[in-house]
């Protein structure tokens, strides 16, 4: 059996640019967030509550990305180029179809799927939702292609197309804000087009870029896409369980959102917040799982399941030092971090303590909660991770989440009820800890292959 060799440039030049993209992605999120923020606490508000809506389908679409990602990476792994090929037209095919679908129904059911979740809430915050749900909708077969266009670029190991063209969408998008929010005052509507436009020009270029036959993965260059029936079974074998696990993880997200919303305005105005710099705290660890999957995909194409432990535990390693390093930073910055969002005082109060509190246990849980699920997905174990996933996210992040806040009530509400549901979402990060290390030491996550 021929070992699979990566040496450390080739890990860094994978690693950094994904780490730039994401912060980029996140960037562009906080810049979302502090330019609507003039407009008010609902208009924070109603962007929050979309965009809790928004990442559950993105999250689907990203499912569906990965899955052919896994396929590719196997097949690239087992030396089947003209296979890989394959999978990549099919998962451009699938991503497009899928999102033109859900892009349909959210336009046709735009007031109703709000209201059905968040029915409860004052009417203004409503309005904002229902205006920045109805355009950022268009953009779903847009996105849908740019991240089944970038997880083929991690496949190849080429993580620099993905950040390239991530620039050109975040770049355009705060242009976008700087021009339709200040420019021409349109308040939410102007986010909402900042993210439509950018969105639209990003799966465009990806497109057109992989359309060019030279690089490992690629689509046909007249876009005869077609369909193998084969090729869309192993991809929906792997993305349709990571689908649900991530469908149902932010329906999960949906049930606390919703019991946050009942705290008020200020509790949602301050998730809000404390969400958008959680992604930017765990973001060294996030694309070190998107490298792993790589690595560990092409290690298990190659049935060489030793290098896939081995890499694994040194991205591990640098996963838990650039997240250390990073949350440092936060703890220190927060008050000036919470300052930007000119929320009201008791939005701004709750923003920080969240912020604290999450980069506190950040540090010690989220890469082997998170990041650790990565190899279980490129080796093809998605059933178990599915179904170990649902089971803590209903029992501990939601079944926690309202008992707590009960229990919190009953004691006469000695700490802040948003707190309480972050302190669930802890606990729910220590069971995915115990589950992805005890799956891994199993050994069944190698019998999992697809190719």
């Amino acid at each position: 059996m021929e070992k699979i060799q990566f040496n450390r440039k080739f890990l860094i030049t994978l690693v950094l640019p994904l780490v730039i993209e994401q912060i980029l992605a996140v960037t562009v999120g906080m810049a979302d967030m502090i330019m609507v923020s003039g407009a008010g606490d609902t208009a924070v508000s109603g962007v929050s509550l979309v965009n809790t809506i928004a990442n559950l389908l993105i999250y689907v679409f990203t499912a569906l990305a990965t899955g052919g990602a896994v396929v590719a990476a196997q097949a690239i792994g087992a030396k089947r180029k003209d296979t890989a090929n394959i999978v990549s037209n099919q998962l451009i095919l699938i991503c497009f179809v899928f999102a033109i679908v859900i892009t349909a129904v959210c336009l046709l059911l735009n007031r109703q799927i709000l209201g059905l979740i968040y029915g409860n809430v004052e009417e203004a915050v409503m309005e904002n939702a229902v205006i920045y749900f109805y355009i950022t909708a268009l953009s779903f077969p847009f996105i849908s292609v740019y991240y089944g266009a970038t997880a083929l670029f991690r496949s190849m190991g080429n993580s620099k197309l993905s950040m390239y063209v991530s620039t050109i969408m975040n770049v355009l998008n705060i242009i976008g804000n700087a021009i339709f929010v200040f420019g021409f005052n349109m308040g939410i509507a102007g986010v909402g087009y900042a993210t439509l436009i950018s969105r639209a020009v990003a799966g465009i270029i990806v497109i057109f870029v992989l359309r060019n036959q030279d690089l490992e993965l690629h689509i046909d260059k007249y876009l005869r896409l077609g369909f193998n029936w084969k090729i869309q079974k192993n991809i929906l074998a792997l993305g349709i369980p990571s689908g649900i696990d991530n469908a149902m993880f932010q329906i999960g997200k949906l049930f606390t959102q919703a019991l946050i919303a009942s705290f008020g305005t200020a509790s949602i105005a301050a998730n809000a917040t404390a969400s958008t710099i959680e992604l930017l705290a765990t973001i060294p660890a996030a694309a070190t799982g998107l490298a792993i999957t790589t690595i560990v995909g092409q290690c298990v194409g190659a049935n060489d399941y030793d290098s896939a432990k081995k890499y694994t535990k040194k991205l591990m390693f640098w996963a838990y030092v650039m997240l250390w390093i990073e949350n440092l930073f936060i703890v220190i910055l927060t008050p000036t971090i919470a300052s930007w969002y000119n929320l009201s005082p008791e939005a701004d109060h709750l923003a920080r303590i969240l912020m604290w509190y999450h980069s506190a246990c950040c540090v010690i849980m989220w890469p082997a909660a998170w990041t650790l699920q990565s190899v279980l997905r490129a080796s093809g174990d998605v059933k178990y991770l599915m179904t170990a996933s649902i089971i803590i996210m209903w029992v501990f992040r939601i079944g926690f989440a309202y008992l707590l806040t009960w229990l919190n009530t009953l004691i006469g509400s000695p700490l802040p009820g948003v707190l309480v549901v972050w302190i669930a979402m802890t606990i729910d990060w220590l069971a995915r800890c115990i589950s992805n290390t005890w799956r891994l030491k199993s050994g069944k996550w190698m019998k999992k292959a697809v190719v």
